[in-house]
């Protein structure tokens, strides 16, 4: 293959451009989807007989709601200037802070973090479903790759996990102090945490704000393909990477956490994309493959800029708890989701969100311009 651009003096490959042949759907595609939407539904019924109200099902805790900026780096180099990223621009955005299940545990049960953008004010082709729309999403999770490689892998784990929902919370704290543990042995031998241990509780007990974001599966990047990430990069946010946060007895310790740094600080994230180089190593139907960062690393393409705030409150969380979607499916063309998984999400978040709609008689719609909270 033709070699490109060096970084760090290591000479990269030149991206893929992207094809749809790149995509290969599995024969059973379809029938795999409706299981999934079948396990969604189990989830959002229990919960809303157990609680009263339809909420998501999953990464259903908001652990903070922030209103802030998205800037686009200037002068990208052109592989980078794709799409949303093509031009300098600047952008209202929200921000939603939530861990993974779909009931609202403790937090001393301990599961992976989510973070969800939604840019606001972006024109361009759409991608089918959000025409008219003017957001871009991105749904990201403080792991680089998801925890199974294809909808059908992902099937069982998700139809069992559904079967424990709002079952034995004391339990799940006891299962989940063990996978710490066994987290931690993992970590020691392999160097990288193991996503289904930490999805089954062995998340550590650290704060979310010192978190490094993926949205784990491929998008189309313009005429490439990438996957992006947001991390922290204000001085007051790095210090918090891998700092302990005590939850045992704090059953919302996470949003605590969250409340108080955004009523003292601010905070700037970098957006980041990782072109992909290598079709084997970076796979377009593997959504649990990483992709490796020396052959391609995560290149700045934006920031995100937040004041400080209340960053949670009955009002924000009725504003986007009830009242918004994200979704990798809302936004341009150019950032088409790519891979089995992110199919799936397409039609399994369409059937969630019109439960919750119709369950709590709201509209769920997209912003057009800057969302103005009323704390």
């Amino acid at each position: 293959m033709k070699h490109g651009l060096k970084i760090a003096g290591v000479q990269l490959e030149a991206p893929i451009r992207f094809s749809p042949s790149v995509e290969r759907l599995e024969p059973d595609e379809a029938k795999t989807i409706q299981g999934l939407i079948a396990a969604m539904r189990y989830v959002n019924e229990k919960t809303l007989a157990d609680g009263g109200h339809a909420i998501r099902s999953v990464h259903a805790k908001t652990q903070g709601i922030l209103e802030g900026y998205l800037e686009v780096d200037a002068h990208l180099p052109c592989e980078l200037a794709q799409g949303l990223f093509a031009r300098p621009g600047r952008y209202p955005i929200v921000m939603r802070f939530s861990t993974v299940p779909g009931d609202i545990l403790d937090d001393s049960v301990s599961t992976p973090r989510g973070l969800s953008v939604k840019i606001i004010g972006v024109e361009g082709e759409r991608l089918s479903g959000s025409e008219g729309d003017v957001t871009q999403d991105f749904v990201l999770v403080n792991g680089p790759a998801f925890g199974a490689p294809t909808p059908k892998k992902f099937l069982p784990v998700i139809t069992l996990l559904a079967k424990t929902t709002d079952r034995a919370q004391g339990l799940k704290k006891v299962l989940s102090a063990l996978m710490r543990q066994v987290q931690r042995v993992i970590v020691a031998v392999t160097g990288r945490p193991n996503v289904t241990v930490a999805t089954l509780g062995g998340q550590p007990e650290t704060h979310i704000l010192g978190e490094t974001f993926y949205n784990q599966a491929p998008v189309r990047f313009g005429d490439f393909i990438a996957k992006i990430s947001v991390a922290p990069i204000s001085p007051e946010l790095i210090a918090l990477e891998q700092s302990p946060l005590h939850l045992n007895g704090v059953p919302n310790g996470i949003r605590e956490a969250v409340v108080e740094f955004f009523r003292i600080y601010g905070g700037v994230w970098e957006v980041r994309a990782q072109l992909c180089t290598d079709l084997e190593t970076m796979p377009i139907e593997n959504a649990a493959a990483v992709w490796p960062e020396e052959k391609s690393p995560y290149r700045p393409i934006a920031r995100i800029m937040v004041e400080p705030q209340t960053a949670w409150s009955e009002a924000r969380s009725l504003a986007v708890d009830d009242g918004m979607q994200f979704s990798p499916w809302h936004g341009l063309a150019a950032h088409r989701p790519l891979g089995g998984i992110m199919r799936a999400r397409k039609v399994v978040y369409e059937a969630a969100k019109k439960f919750r709609a119709e369950k709590n008689g709201r509209v769920i719609e997209e912003p057009r311009g800057k969302v103005l909270f009323r704390d």
